[in-house]
């Protein structure tokens, strides 16, 4: 990847300003002793999205943070540097500080809409070459701030959905569809039905005294309401089948 081309402007762009919150965290006051490109970077937004139709889209701004207690040099890189303008693409932040980087994309035009474009913050050590930590910001160009959703995904995503959609649209998939729904209500269904209704025309316990039918088919009160519930689940299921 390449540096993008810093823009040449008037006055100062870039914005450094302490940090936004309350009580600082503490880190540490020397640069950690860790692989390259392992110091977590902090940068607002994490993604950048650019509508054609939309002008005030054409030019957004990235955060850096620094919320160490040792000034960090940053330098901005990307995998498309002619087609964005960028104010400040190197600089210095100090401890608890954070610099307004200034992306403006150049080439809004039909052809570059739906191509993803990444650029990669590296972090060094403040006057030193070596690499201390990076983040990679994705950059992508749409037409219309309607297309973002179906944009945004990724192409593993798309052919799920489009296998899925060509699934169910395929004559074999409606038809499965259709065979494993029924038509009717199965056996035990009605088998659940029937026998709630044998327990409502029992006899009801202390109260149909002159039944000839034994003691023990005289159900309670309580057992009719439950069979009562049953049968109306059951009901339901075979109006919906």
């Amino acid at each position: 990847m390449q540096p993008l081309r810093p823009e040449r402007a008037a006055g100062p762009v870039v914005q450094r300003r302490p940090s936004p919150g309350g009580s600082p965290i503490h880190f540490p006051r020397e640069p950690p002793q860790i692989g390259e490109g392992r110091l977590p970077v902090f940068v607002f937004p994490t993604a950048l999205t650019f509508y054609a139709d939309d002008q005030s889209t054409h030019k957004q701004v990235l955060t850096l943070y620094n919320p160490y207690e040792f000034p960090l040099r940053f330098k901005l890189l990307c995998t498309a540097p002619k087609k964005y303008v960028v104010v400040d693409s190197e600089g210095t932040i100090r401890p608890h500080c954070c610099v307004d980087i200034v992306v403006r994309h150049a080439d809004i035009a039909p052809s570059q809409q739906g191509i993803r474009d990444k650029f990669r913050l590296n972090v060094y050590e403040h006057g030193q070459k070596r690499l201390i930590g990076q983040k990679d910001i994705m950059a992508l160009l749409l037409a219309t701030a309607g297309r973002e959703e179906d944009e945004s995904k990724t192409d593993e995503e798309r052919m799920v959905a489009a296998l899925r959609r060509q699934e169910s649209d395929s004559p074999g998939g409606r038809s499965q569809h259709v065979k494993s729904r029924p038509s009717h209500p199965g056996f035990v269904i009605i088998a659940i039905a029937t026998c709630c209704i044998l327990v409502l025309t029992m006899p009801t316990h202390l109260l149909d005294k002159g039944s000839r039918l034994p003691d023990y088919l005289h159900l309670t009160l309580n057992q009719k309401l439950v069979a009562a519930y049953i049968l109306g689940l059951v009901t339901m299921v075979i109006l919906r089948s």
